[in-house]
């Protein structure tokens, strides 16, 4: 891929979180085109930073560069944050930012795209057809089609291949039957995690690899008006699932990251309230879900949840960490979207003794968007209510 020249502009060096200038190991790494921990991630950062200074537009460029420095990857495996969707991503918010420098790379990327998303739709008809189970790879935010659906929801909402995973989606919220048995849409027979043997497979309820991200997706795509056959109903199947997994104690209400094969749940207690998997994440999903379908009732429960979630110690002294996925930056960014919906005047204050946890966080020097400095920098925007980011946190399923 070719590039437009850098504009002749004094080269600013100085990022909060410390995310480097220059493209060093990243640009050459295979994970060079990874939104979470590549050079895609902290190209977004800088970008994002130039919308507001474009003293800081040479550097973005550059990182740019670093991320397309190997010829990109349209293969199965490539999803929202790896290969032409998280670099066909990132030019997207590159191009809002200085709008047409980028749109002949983002116009040729996109086809790829939807070229991949209807032939993943196709893949996962077929799977649902012979009732197997699902996989995180075909349906999740990371690498699945909920992440490409957040792309094209951004960039072409009207396309049809958005409107396939649309219905996808749907046809993933009804049961499947397994061993004569009825188990959830999005049962999946691996394990969470290698460390974390599911004998018998799990059903997911995190926003980064469960069925939390389908409902993000479902909900903001009918809250604009972009619907399918039997949307509202999967929106209601999902809901009603989390509402009848959730765990209730003296402090508030919470979730197990998943349910096993005998429906027993991986915690006793409440667990780190991340955004990729803890409740925060999941309660932002049920107050969108409440917003399209017009309950009241569902989007103050989730905001309840979610203040919850991050006013106790007992909760939130597990955040260690200053990042996105499972820190600070995540759990804050959460409250900040959430906020911005929502009239509670708790939930506002939330935020305000959440920005002062956060800023006491302690810092990394992993550079990643997800984990390290690059997402935490991106978070510390939000300290100015002023003025509106590009809309970057759509690939965490904020907004």
């Amino acid at each position: 891929m070719s590039h437009p020249p850098l504009v002749q502009q004094t080269m600013h060096t100085a990022m909060p979180g410390d995310v480097p200038p220059v493209p060093t190991g990243e640009s050459t790494a295979p994970t060079a085109q990874s939104l979470g921990q590549g050079a895609a991630g902290i190209a977004l950062a800088w970008v994002q930073y130039a919308s507001r200074n474009p003293a800081y537009w040479a550097t973005a460029h550059r990182w740019i560069q670093a991320t397309t420095a190997r010829p990109i990857s349209t293969g199965t495996a490539a999803g929202l944050y790896a290969g032409a969707p998280a670099v066909t991503f990132l030019l997207h918010m590159a191009d809002r930012a200085f709008p047409g420098r980028y749109r002949r790379h983002l116009n040729e990327l996109l086809p790829h795209v939807t070229k991949s998303a209807h032939r993943r739709v196709d893949d996962g008809l077929t799977r649902i057809a012979q009732q197997r189970p699902t996989c995180f790879g075909e349906y999740d935010l990371i690498t699945g089609l909920t992440g490409l659906g957040r792309l094209l929801l951004s960039c072409r909402p009207f396309d049809t291949a958005l409107e396939r995973i649309l219905s996808f989606l749907v046809a993933l919220t009804q049961p499947i039957r397994l061993d004569g048995r009825w188990m959830p849409g999005w049962w999946v027979d691996h394990d969470p995690d290698p460390t974390l043997p599911t004998p018998g497979g799990h059903a997911n309820n995190g926003i980064a690899h469960g069925i939390t991200g389908p409902l993000a997706l479902l909900s903001l795509a009918y809250q604009i008006g972009v619907r399918v056959d039997g949307h509202d109903t999967a929106i209601d199947r999902i809901t009603a699932h989390l509402r009848k997994t959730a765990c209730h104690d003296a402090d508030g209400t919470w979730w197990p990251h998943w349910t096993s094969d005998k429906n027993t749940i991986p915690h006793s207690h409440p667990p780190r309230p991340s955004w990729c998997y803890g409740s925060p994440g999941i309660a932002r999903a049920l107050q969108l879900a409440g917003i399209a379908r017009s309950d009241i009732a569902l989007k103050r429960w989730s905001e309840s949840v979610l203040i919850a979630s991050l006013s106790h110690e007992r909760y939130t002294h597990q955040l260690r960490d200053v990042g996105i996925c499972h820190g600070w930056a995540g759990a804050y960014l959460t409250a900040v979207h959430a906020a911005k919906d929502s009239a509670s005047p708790r939930l506002q204050q939330l935020t305000a003794d959440l920005a002062q946890q956060f800023a006491k966080a302690q810092t990394t020097r992993e550079h990643s968007l997800l984990t390290g400095a690059a997402g935490a920098a991106l978070a510390r925007l939000h300290h100015d209510t002023t003025t509106p980011t590009l809309g970057w946190e759509a690939c965490l399923l904020l907004i």
